[in-house]
Order: structure tokens, then C-alpha cells, then sequence
């Protein structure tokens, strides 16, 4: 018996040390939300500001954090081909590590991104930093090269001169980076042990922008694919395309994922019912919640946007009804945060507003101007806010 409550509570305490680390763009579940997380709802200069560091590059990407450790992507010099894979201590902010390479791809972006422009993500095991250059670098979490992937030497057409900034997802031990683009436009599923080419789909060239996202059973995940003609569910392993639903679909805020509810930015939002394997039902459509470059929200039966005027609007999951707006300071071109019963909203101007919420109403409780644009959305573990610039990264904490 003894044995058996050990056994559970060490399943426990692993559990929990999963679920507090952030290891993707809008974190572990791709859904912006960190519900048990209580970081500072205020700060100033001399207060709930744990550390502040210098970044050796730009980038929009978001942070990591896997365990005591925040990994950070960067891109610098004139041509925007150093590439930067940066490692530091959260508690002290103290760098543990880095790593430059340079880009094999095309590196050149317009002056409001850079390189590092897509968000890397984690198993937990090793880093998979992707670039718009079309690079992809694994490294485990001290740094230690495992491989490099330059995937423009076998699709060099693949680049957008604005930049690239789809985020890669993995599952499966297999890492799904998503490269769509009027040149040449396809999705790869890469070996995590070996940097090889599982599987290869062919996609339509068109501009995108969007990230994939897990969807389904966490023993059986489907790997999401969103476009300008619809959604597409792939197994990770194979690729192999289990469904397909076509609706005219946004090519910059990407969809998020509830339960057996799935929302996707495309005339407004339209809500579908995920049934397993079997394409999706359509549930309702909002146009009235519309959100411009940010992604949508979801937490306990609302729908969070920001739209380009910045009024955020919450909704009702269940239907797609406004049920209150308010006005913020825009523009916000990175996804707000959600943890606890506050959202985290980041402007393009570097104004922080902490945005208290209820079913009735939102009220704007907090303002910090950071001094410098901040377009990469932030991350959220252990009650703390991390929040980059492309000069600085912030620990926000009591």
C-alpha cells in the first residue's frame, strides 16, 4: 500500500512540474493560459521586478521556461543571419548558456521582426529552436549540439520577405515545422533523435503565418494545421491527413483548442466540435469577435480577442455572444496571457495592462510602460511573468 501512494505521489509531483513549465508558443497547450499561476496583477521600478537582462539580438519570439531555466531566441547583425539560442537561470537571471549559428536560409525580414521571429518549443528533453531563415537547431537544455536542420537547402524557394513566424510543435518524437509561403509551401515532420525528414506534405502557395497546435488525445495527438482554406488535422508520426474542414480561415492569429471545442479565427471566430478522428461540426460563428493579430483565449466558458482597435470583448464559448467589451491602449500585436483571474495584455508601444476579469465586466486594474515595443507574447510559470523585448528579458515576480 505504501508503495502504491509513493508511486502516486510521485506521478503527482511530475505532473505538476510538467504543467508549470512553458515549453511552447502560448505555452504548453498552446491555449495562452496558466490558471494556477498567480504572478504580481502591478509592478513598478522598485517593486515585483525580479531581474531585467540585456539580449544580444532581436527577435518577437517568446520565452521558454523547462524547470529553473528560461531558453530565448535571437537574431542579430546586419544581414539578420546570426542566429542565438540563450539560456539563463530564473531564478537570478544569470545566462547558464549560449549558442550562435549562422542562418543557411533567408535570413532578410522586415524591420518590425527578425529572424527569431517564430517561438521554439520543448519535450522536455531538448530545445528545437526554429528561424525564419528556415532553420531548425536542436540543442538539449545545457546547450549540447545534437543537429542542425537548414531546411531552404532542399526548398530555397521557401521564404517571404516580410519574415517567417510560424512556431513549431512536436509530439510523437517528431518535431512539425510549418512553412507556407507563395514560393513553395509544404509542412516536414523531423526525427527529434536525428534531425531526418520523417514525412514531407505538399501545401498551397499562399502567405501564412499561423502556428500549429495539438489537438485530440494526449496518447494519440492530431497535429493542426491552419490556413487560409481551412484546417487540416495530421497524425505527427506520418503525417498522414486524418481530416480536412475548409472555411476561409485568418493567416495570422492561429486557433486555439478547449476540450472537444476548437476555435478558429476566420470571420470573427468560428467555433467546430472536434469528434475524434471524424471531420469537425460546425457550432456557431461571431463576427463581432474578431481578433486582429493576436490569437484568442479560452478559460471557463469564455472567449477572450483583442480586435485592431483594441477593445478587448469577451464571449461566451458556449454560442459566441458578446458579453462585455473594454477599451484598451493599442495597437497589440502579441496574445494576452491569462493566469488566474487576470489577463496580461502587451502592446505593440511596450504598455503593459493587467486586465482583471468576470462574467459581467473587465476592469483594467494595472499600467507599466516597459519603455521599448514588445510584439512577443509572454510566458507564464511558477508565478512569475516573463516578458521580451528585442533589447531585454524581464522576470516579473514578487
Amino acid at each position: 500500500m505504501k508503495s502504491i501512494l509513493l508511486s502516486i505521489t510521485i506521478l503527482a509531483a511530475i505532473a505538476t512540474t510538467v504543467d508549470a513549465d512553458w515549453t511552447g508558443f502560448r505555452g504548453s497547450q498552446s491555449n495562452s493560459v496558466s490558471p494556477g499561476d498567480r504572478p504580481p496583477t502591478s509592478w513598478d521600478d522598485q517593486q515585483n521586478i525580479a531581474w531585467r537582462i540585456d539580449l544580444p539580438g532581436r527577435g518577437p519570439s517568446s520565452p521558454l521556461i523547462v524547470g529553473d531555466r528560461v531558453f530565448v531566441t535571437a537574431s542579430s547583425g546586419v544581414n539578420n543571419d546570426r542566429i542565438h539560442v540563450l539560456c539563463y537561470s530564473t531564478t537570478s537571471g544569470k545566462q547558464l548558456w549560449e549558442r550562435q549559428f549562422w542562418a543557411t536560409g533567408h535570413a532578410f525580414c522586415h524591420k518590425t521582426t527578425s529572424n527569431a521571429a517564430p517561438t521554439p518549443v520543448s519535450d522536455g528533453k531538448s530545445i528545437y529552436a526554429f528561424f525564419s531563415s528556415n532553420d531548425l537547431v536542436c540543442l538539449d537544455l545545457d546547450g549540447n549540439f545534437k543537429w542542425f536542420r537548414g531546411l531552404a537547402f532542399d526548398r530555397p524557394k521557401a521564404r517571404n520577405d516580410v519574415g517567417m513566424a510560424s512556431s513549431p510543435v512536436v509530439a510523437d518524437d517528431v518535431v512539425v515545422a510549418q512553412v507556407e509561403n507563395k514560393g513553395d509551401s509544404f509542412v516536414a515532420g523531423i526525427d527529434t533523435a536525428t534531425g531526418e525528414t520523417h514525412w514531407l506534405l505538399e501545401r498551397t502557395h499562399d502567405s501564412n503565418w499561423c502556428s500549429p497546435i495539438l489537438i485530440g488525445d494526449a496518447k494519440s495527438p492530431l497535429v493542426l494545421l491552419q490556413a487560409g482554406d481551412g484546417l487540416t488535422a495530421v497524425r505527427p508520426a506520418t503525417g498522414e491527413v486524418v481530416w480536412h474542414y475548409k472555411t476561409e480561415c485568418a493567416t495570422i492569429p492561429s486557433c486555439v483548442a478547449v476540450g472537444d471545442n476548437l476555435l478558429a479565427p476566420a470571420n470573427g471566430i468560428t467555433a467546430v466540435s472536434l469528434r475524434g478522428e471524424e471531420t469537425p461540426e460546425f457550432a456557431w460563428n461571431s463576427s463581432r469577435l474578431r481578433p486582429q493579430t493576436n490569437s484568442p483565449v479560452v478559460h471557463k466558458g469564455r472567449v477572450y480577442v483583442i480586435n485592431g482597435a483594441g477593445i478587448l470583448a469577451c464571449g461566451s464559448l458556449d454560442g459566441g455572444d458578446t458579453l462585455w467589451q473594454l477599451r484598451l491602449t493599442g495597437p497589440v500585436w502579441s496574445t494576452p496571457v491569462l493566469a488566474g483571474d487576470h489577463l496580461y495584455v502587451l502592446n505593440g508601444k511596450g504598455l503593459a495592462q493587467v486586465v482583471k476579469i468576470g462574467d459581467k465586466r473587465g476592469q483594467l486594474v494595472a499600467t507599466y510602460d516597459f519603455g521599448q515595443p514588445l510584439q512577443a507574447t509572454a510566458a507564464v510559470a511558477d508565478n512569475a511573468l516573463y516578458v521580451r523585448s528585442d533589447k531585454h528579458l524581464w522576470k516579473i515576480a514578487e
